[in-house]
């Protein structure tokens, strides 16, 4: 006869077993499994039906849904067929949060129904929990928080749900913009969670990382993600939806590319494993992403994908959520009609029902824009103001929409000096994001945020007049990443960089042995990559920036900083160029019209110079030097041209966008000196004026290029004191020991221009390449510096007038004057304007009036000569 006891303790273990396996899933797991294979054998059926639900609730903890239904299926067969009405119960409960995991809400809601008919007295805690996870994910938001507070108010409550509770009613607080009160219940949740074990802790730390971000705290919240990641990885638990909320953290910070992989890898892992719940919430970030990348086919059919799946699901929140993204995209494909602006009303009621101040928020700016665009300005002002009125005290990115929304009311209404004022404001704000970041490469990302203000502020300042304003808002938005510096964090990173450098080692030795490599150069490049992107996590996670200080860059300030030079600084107003010209005795702003025809002069010019590079034949040399005659000719038509610049000015120009990257000494016949901003070269003007002689010269000659050996040879002559470092011993660590504060650094070496992250942009040396990361990590900023190497000029523009490279970093570092190219330098050829450069400097000039001269003694009948006369270019005052 079976021992009654033993029945009793195989049940109370199951059940003890299944609180187990929701606390630890991964460590719990076999323990279940195990629990299952005995029961089947001899065991009691209830504890049979127990031990079922707890292996099913471990299937679920690692997304697979589908087993875990099936399993859940079997327990409720077994349970009915035994009469076992209270675990019946809890099998139906744990079945609902698995139907609804597989977007199966209205199955969940009947399970939940016919729970409550049995379940125990000490269970309907659960019962209550469960019901509230439903309302949650449906959008019932108030009928959730309700529950959740009653549960946390009871103290009978067990504590693996109040836990749960508290970290989901922190969720709805922070959806409905109470960032304060998600902390306080988080910090709570946090104490408790690891009472409870790993899953729970894992759970509140993702949750913990996703509000940070929501709040506008980005930087932070991407190191709360990865930290929450290593939690979720040590306790063995898919990281699908933590790819979904870290895609929003990248996307918040303009890491477009990083938010699109995560969405995708979220999307993939939810399809594989058939979780439509959270599937459709990764496709919502991948349609997303797609606008933002300008694939507007992915993005409608993700969006539409979605829409259905919410839909289905009866998720009305969600839905709404998904609309405004395909509304959005209709805006970006055009042109749109009095049914869009129903459309996109009808969403933001939707979204303001549901309390969702942030995506409604965005969508009153949508749907202003396209109530303006259909010609009901009435109706776009209220849609604007409505926007303005909601984005009131909210985090830093929902507060800059309201100011670029209360803006475009402003501008319908005619009223220039309330356009002003909110984008003054909104920038403001943006300064102050900016500063709190910590890299160069998400501050230069951040003021893509403030482009659409800062075109507004603009136009306003053009279409008024003058240009002092006109100057002073294009300094106020130029390069305004580069006015503060990282601290230095060599200690970190020194490894990783080390580690860079010996897998670039490793591909120069791939290349020379057999040219390709095959499986050895894809293993080589996945872990350039790896490293790479272990590099850039770990500049986001470091201190924020340091502001240097500020320098007035008004007309008055500026004539005197330039000290009779004539400062040129251009300006895009949608794709109209306009300049600013101050001169010794008055100050101007010229139209120049669309930008698009000096692009395509541009690259004409360009090509041209490559062929020049490595000519062939005479004849190609030929029609190579007329096509780039006729270029630089053009281009000097439209940007020089009608600024009626006197004869022989010596100019200071700060370019905008691509014109970062023209060959801008071979357009004009006297000194030029660039900028990324006026202020600074007016702080490069500063360095100059103050910085202590400093003799020292340090010359450097990189491996395999045969003419920086005779350029180093020959510039050895000039500065008889100067140290020089050739291979091998011109390592890296070399390198950067000596350069910094070295009074002129002179580097011929290979260059790299790395397009798709300035950052990795590289010099290469005799133990492999010196990243321009690794430079900046360092702080080296010797107070001149010649980059014999090619596009080592080439600095890259983003959204917002921000620009990245070795040029800019530099001079962001303090040091006073560069001379780089912006293309490809000829290697022998290179070497007769160095030396003639080095020759005037040794004189007395600056770099600007020493290229100037140098180039001057070229013979621009030798192609290799002509390149070098148009490629490199002088910045900074020094």
């Amino acid at each position: 006869m079976p021992d009654p006891h033993a029945s009793i303790d195989l049940v109370s273990h199951a059940r003890r077993v299944h609180e187990a396996v929701v606390a630890d899933p991964q460590r719990f797991r076999p323990v279940a499994a195990a629990l299952v294979r005995r029961v089947r054998r001899d065991g009691p059926a209830e504890a049979l039906v127990l031990a079922v639900r707890a292996l099913a609730w471990a299937e679920r903890a690692r997304l697979a849904d589908g087993e875990a239904k099936r399993l859940l299926d079997e327990a409720a067969r077994l349970a009915r067929r035994h009469g076992l009405k209270q675990s019946l119960a809890d099998v139906l409960m744990s079945r609902a949060a698995v139907n609804q995991e597989l977007g199966r809400l209205a199955a969940a809601h009947r399970d939940l129904e016919a729970a409550a008919v049995t379940v125990a007295p000490g269970r309907v805690a659960d019962l209550t929990f469960q019901r509230a996870v439903l309302d949650q994910n449906v959008g019932r938001f108030a009928e959730a928080a309700a529950a959740y507070r009653e549960l946390l108010a009871d103290r009978c409550t067990p504590l693996r749900i109040r836990v749960i509770a508290g970290n989901n009613l922190a969720i709805i607080a922070v959806e409905q913009g109470r960032h304060a009160e998600g902390r306080r219940r988080l910090d709570e949740a946090t104490r408790r969670a690891g009472e409870v074990g790993p899953a729970l802790v894992a759970m509140v730390a993702e949750t913990r990382a996703w509000a940070t971000v929501q709040e506008g705290r980005l930087a932070e919240g991407l190191r709360l993600f990865e930290e929450s990641m290593r939690i979720f990885e040590e306790a063995g638990l898919p990281l699908g939806e933590q790819y979904v909320e870290y895609a929003d953290a990248l996307m918040d910070l303009r890491l477009v590319p990083e938010a699109s992989e995560a969405a995708r890898s979220a999307a993939a892992v939810f399809r594989q494993n058939q979780v439509p719940l959270m599937g459709a919430e990764a496709d919502l970030r991948v349609a997303q992403l797609a606008m933002l990348t300008g694939d507007l086919d992915e993005a409608r059919r993700t969006a539409a994908a979605a829409i259905d799946s919410f839909t289905r699901q009866g998720r009305g929140a969600w839905r709404a959520r998904a609309a405004l993204v395909d509304i959005e995209i209709r805006t970006l494909a055009g042109p749109l009609g009095p049914a869009d602006l129903r459309d996109a009303r009808r969403v933001c009621r939707a979204l303001e029902a549901a309390e969702l101040p942030a995506a409604a928020v965005h969508g009153h700016l949508i749907a202003g824009r396209i109530a303006a665009g259909v010609g009901r300005p009435e109706v776009a002002v209220r849609s604007f103001r409505r926007a303005a009125d909601r984005a009131r005290g909210r985090p830093f990115l929902i507060r800059l929409r309201g100011r670029l929304a209360a803006a475009l009311a402003a501008r319908l209404l005619g009223r220039a000096d309330e356009v002003l004022t909110h984008c003054r404001t909104g920038l403001n704000d943006l300064d102050r994001h900016r500063a709190a970041l910590p890299s160069a490469e998400l501050r230069a990302l951040a003021s893509g945020h403030g482009a659409e203000l800062g075109q507004l502020g603009l136009e306003v300042t053009i279409n008024r007049g003058g240009a002092r304003p006109v100057l002073a808002w294009m300094e106020r938005t130029r390069a305004a990443a580069l006015l503060a510096v990282e601290p230095t964090g060599v200690d970190d990173l020194q490894e990783q960089l080390d580690e860079l450098r010996a897998v670039h080692a490793e591909l120069d030795g791939l290349a020379e042995r057999d040219g390709h490599g095959g499986r050895a150069l894809r293993t080589l490049l996945t872990r350039q990559v790896a490293i790479e992107g272990r590099i850039r996590r770990a500049t986001w996670r470091g201190s924020s920036a340091a502001g240097r200080g500020k320098v007035a860059a008004g007309p008055a300030r500026l004539r005197e900083a330039l000290g009779g030079r004539v400062l040129v600084e251009y300006g895009m107003l949608g794709d109209e160029l306009v300049a600013v010209v101050v001169e010794p005795r008055r100050s101007r702003v010229v139209r120049l019209g669309s930008a698009g025809a000096v692009l395509e002069q541009t690259r004409a010019l360009f090509f041209a110079l490559r062929r020049l590079a490595q000519p062939r034949t005479p004849s190609s040399w030929h029609a190579a030097r007329l096509s780039a005659d006729l270029r630089l000719e053009r281009l000097r038509a439209l940007l020089l041209g009608p600024l009626s610049v006197p004869y022989g000015a010596e100019l200071v120009v700060v370019p905008v966008g691509d014109l970062h990257g023209m060959p801008w000494s071979a357009l004009h016949d006297a000194p030029v000196s660039l900028a990324p901003s006026a202020r600074l070269w007016a702080r490069s003007r500063q360095a100059t004026v103050a910085a202590a002689r400093n003799p020292s010269t340090v010359l450097v000659e990189g491996p395999d290029l045969p003419g920086a050996t005779a350029e180093i040879a020959q510039l050895r002559q000039l500065h008889s004191k100067a140290v020089a470092l050739t291979p091998p011993e011109s390592t890296a660590a070399a390198v950067l020991r000596l350069l910094d504060g070295a009074g002129l650094a002179h580097l011929a070496c290979h260059g790299q221009l790395r397009a798709d992250n300035p950052l990795f942009s590289s010099l290469s040396l005799s133990d492999g390449p010196l990243t321009l990361q690794e430079l900046a990590t360092r702080a080296v900023a010797p107070h001149r510096l010649v980059l014999a190497s090619c596009q080592s000029g080439a600095d890259i523009s983003y959204a917002g007038d921000e620009v990245l490279g070795f040029v800019s970093a530099v001079l962001a570092r303090g040091t006073a004057g560069v001379v780089a190219s912006v293309t490809t330098v000829p290697d022998v050829a290179a070497a007769e304007l160095m030396v003639a450069l080095h020759d005037r400097l040794r004189a007395g000039r600056t770099l600007a009036r020493a290229l100037f001269e140098a180039r001057t003694g070229l013979d621009r009948q030798d192609p290799a000569a002509y390149v070098n006369w148009c490629t490199f270019n002088a910045y900074g005052a020094a």
